[in-house]
């Protein structure tokens, strides 16, 4: 405990004081951890000195002193700069959450059907077990690797609903570092920020392949193929199951394939992120079939699923981590072992949006539904894409090819800006996006495609 002394010239003094704490003048480590009058060690002591009264006042010392200041974070952060801007014209391109053309949040008519039924049902709000709802871990994995999928037919799939795609993520992290020790995860390069942050705190070590190539802004397939090749023996591979996050560029069918013959060839166990599967193409057979494609090679796999962007249950925290094992004995260990570690993790996931997705997915009616609004939801997010290649293609005169804005797909898209230029269209024109010049056209409405043209243009072109 550390201490602080006031020396005041007269008991006079002291009662015009009030003995209020001066927020200015902050005593030791904190401005509310003094103690008059009560502590039994030297908290107040009163000496007559040359008619001076001395006062002895006890401050404590947080542990937590040592305790930096964590800095933003960098997706999240950018949502909060943007809530502190009056600018009329702000955009918010930070955060992957749809928006409607008024870009406002949207909640699917089919969810609110879903959450209708619930109510009609009256249920509970039991604690769900240790691996979520039954019904919904069912429905998660026929999604994802297709119902009559002979994977699903001989239960060598082990699912355990997680919190959402971070959630799932983190728990395959922690299977990682518990069963197979020193194993490095190779990660994307770029990829999406929480990645690193979920392998770093499972304490699993990871590297980086390459990814995207900044000349051409589209794939660097050779240097991925290369990077996949040199890695260890035995590595987890993780691929963005469609509509890489944060580039929008997803290799083709048949580069799909030669990916697989070289995780195949050096004996890697891949490892798929799917948080979009549906609302990249509208399709969720089309956007599941990079998984299937491995599955189909009868390769062990681990997949993490999200719900918060196909059926816009963002703050419900839905998701899974599904993994595919050579046989059903294997797949019911490994969901043993997930359980094991998801319960001191968290004890037992959420279940008002597994209810959700189990009544939408179980419903033929509102499965059909569904179907039809991930379609208008991904068709809107396509519409602003081809409007602001159009406004950029029709404004820049310089003869720079804006076609790669086309050639991505889903949610994002990667603008080939670096950081000043980012920070140009954030102090000057009042958008706001990640630093790695990523934007998300899902927080774009047609009628703001030429605006942001105009700030992609001049910050391109005039800020180095």
């Amino acid at each position: 405990m550390a201490s602080t002394m006031l020396s005041l010239s007269s008991a006079s003094a002291i009662a015009s004081s009030s003995l209020a704490p001066q927020h200015n003048r902050p005593l030791g480590g904190s401005d509310h951890a003094a103690v008059w009058g009560k502590n039994k060690s030297n908290s107040f002591m009163k000496t007559k000195s040359r008619g001076r009264i001395t006062m002895a006042i006890a401050v404590n010392v947080s542990r937590f002193e040592g305790i930096t200041m964590a800095p933003p974070d960098p997706i999240l952060g950018v949502s909060e700069a943007f809530r502190a801007d009056t600018h009329e014209m702000k955009l918010n391109l930070g955060v992957g959450a749809y928006r409607t053309e008024e870009l406002q949040p949207y909640v699917l008519n089919v969810v609110k059907k879903a959450e209708n039924l619930m109510l009609e049902r009256g249920e509970n709000k039991e604690y769900l077990p240790i691996e979520g709802l039954a019904a919904f871990n069912k429905v998660t994995a026929e999604l994802l690797f297709g119902a009559d999928n002979p994977v699903i037919e001989q239960k060598r799939v082990a699912t355990v609903q997680g919190l959402s795609g971070t959630g799932s993520l983190r728990l395959a992290a922690a299977l990682i570092e518990r069963y197979f020790p020193g194993a490095k995860v190779i990660i994307s390069s770029p990829t999406w920020g929480n990645h690193k942050n979920i392998f770093n705190d499972a304490r699993v070590p990871w590297s980086e392949y390459c990814y995207y190539d900044p000349k051409t802004v589209g794939l660097d397939f050779d240097g991925m193929i290369s990077d996949i090749k040199a890695a260890p023996e035995g590595s987890f591979v993780l691929l963005h199951g469609c509509a890489h996050n944060p580039t929008g560029i997803d290799p083709t069918p048949e580069q799909w394939a030669t990916i697989a013959d070289v995780i195949e060839e050096k004996n890697h166990i891949p490892f798929f992120d799917v948080a979009y599967q549906g609302f990249a193409s509208g399709s969720l057979d089309e956007d599941a079939s990079s998984v299937r494609l491995f599955a189909a090679r009868g390769m062990e796999l681990l997949v993490a699923q999200s719900y918060s962007k196909n059926l816009g249950l963002y703050a419900e925290r839905i998701g899974a981590i599904n993994v595919l094992c050579s046989s059903a004995d294997a797949a019911t260990r490994v969901k043993s072992q997930l359980k094991r570690l998801a319960r001191p993790m968290y004890s037992n996931p959420p279940v008002h949006g597994a209810r959700v997705v189990a009544n939408i997915v179980g419903s033929t009616a509102l499965f059909n539904e569904w179907k039809e609004e991930m379609e208008m939801m991904a068709g809107r997010i396509k519409s602003v894409r081809q409007k602001l290649f159009d406004s950029l293609s029709g404004k820049d005169k310089s003869g720079k090819d804006w076609s790669f804005i086309l050639k991505q797909i889903g949610m994002f898209s990667f603008t080939g800006l670096n950081t000043a230029q980012s920070d140009n269209m954030t102090s000057k024109w009042h958008v706001y996006m990640t630093k790695d010049g990523r934007i998300s056209l899902a927080g774009l409405s047609s009628a703001k495609c030429e605006y942001l043209a105009d700030a992609i243009i001049d910050s391109f072109h005039n800020v180095k």
